[in-house]
């Protein structure tokens, strides 16, 4: 069984009291972070930008993982490696020239990712796959946290894995969306390999320390299994 990764999402955080929720993500056993940058354009939602990403690289030295819902990604990727991102993901949708794009980031000493909408097929990664480090398959359309799991990207999950292993390269496989403790197991017996989870951990009403130690026993348990 793969070391499965826990990718806590800012996006569902109190951010009157930011540094104060990562913090105790992070101690509570967090991976990596999650950023998502949306720009009202690619999506209907504005978040964060390069300051965020800055601020919590003072905070934690976790991977900080920037998910990039924005238009020409490319124009911004210095400035967050510049900020303290780790790893850097972009939309298949949102990159016409996304082999460049993939590049760029590596250049730059990053982790590479690419996304990938729900309605959007796997067949989108067939010609970048073997040039990324990380997979991210949307489980719900992106730009706001809190929405419900969409049950039939476990499917999607199962193929993007088998996608994955047959080209032999130690590919993350990223789920983000309605991620929780009720169907982490399901997301890791299809292959998942990091989970992000907002909404699951910073609303619990337990906390987001208890919230993330659930989340760990849950995805555990499949381990034992």
């Amino acid at each position: 069984m793969k070391e499965i990764r826990i990718a806590p999402s800012i996006l569902s955080a109190d951010f009157a009291c930011l540094a104060r929720a990562v913090t105790e993500v992070v101690e509570a056993g967090a991976d990596w972070i999650h950023v998502d940058v949306m720009d009202g354009h690619f999506v209907p939602n504005l978040t964060f930008g390069m300051p965020i990403v800055a601020t919590l690289r003072r905070i934690t030295r976790l991977p900080l993982d920037v998910h990039l819902m924005i238009e020409a990604p490319e124009r911004y990727l210095e400035a967050f490696a510049r900020a303290g991102a780790d790893r850097l993901i972009v939309h298949v949708e949102a990159c016409p020239h996304l082999h460049r794009v993939i590049q760029g980031i590596r250049g730059l000493g990053l982790r590479a990712g690419v996304a990938l909408n729900p309605a959007t097929p796997l067949s989108a990664l067939e010609e970048i796959l073997p040039d990324v480090d990380q997979v991210l398959i949307m489980t719900v359309n992106p730009g706001f946290g809190g929405q419900a799991f969409i049950e039939r990207m476990l499917e999607k999950v199962r193929r993007a894995r088998r996608m994955i292993d047959a080209i032999g390269r130690p590919i993350e496989l990223e789920v983000d969306g309605g991620v929780g403790p009720e169907n982490a197991p399901a997301l890791v017996e299809a292959g998942a390999t990091v989970l992000v989870a907002g909404a699951s951990i910073f609303d619990a009403p337990e906390g987001p320390a208890e919230a993330l130690r659930r989340l760990r026993e849950a995805i555990q348990r499949v381990h034992a299994g």
